[in-house]
């Protein structure tokens, strides 16, 4: 039989990693940013969808609870009011996922250049 925490210990995990994440993108440059939100929104393996399954099998577990007087009607019906509305956002930010890739790949095989550095020091033609 497994230990029954692993399985909370494994959310908690799992969350501290989406933390950590967060604080990676807040730091990242353009391009790797663009990686980090391409790949959570992935709609294949990406984090949301990943989430939205975890939430919609939580609904779906929910009401086979509820048939048995376990879970109230109202969790399963929350559960999956927040599968669908996940769903839907998942759906609507596929529209952007070729942007997203676009962004990744530019510097990544080099084909974008750098913004040009300010100048310092006097303008050519005008130093003593």
């Amino acid at each position: 039989m497994t230990d029954s925490t692993y399985h909370i210990r494994l959310a908690g995990e799992i969350a501290r990693h989406i933390d950590q994440l967060a604080g990676h993108l807040a730091q990242a440059q353009p391009t790797e940013a663009a990686q980090i939100i391409g790949a959570v929104l992935d709609p294949d393996d990406g984090v949301l969808a990943r989430i939205t399954t975890l939430v919609a099998t939580a609904s779906h577990y929910a009401k086979d609870h509820t048939e048995n007087r376990v879970f109230p009607p109202g969790v399963w019906l929350a559960l999956g009011r927040a599968a669908n509305e996940l769903h839907d956002v998942g759906l609507d930010l596929d529209e952007h996922a070729d942007t997203f890739r676009q962004l990744a790949r530019r510097t990544a095989d080099g084909s974008t250049a750098s913004p040009p550095k300010p100048a310092t020091g006097p303008p050519p033609g005008r130093g003593r």
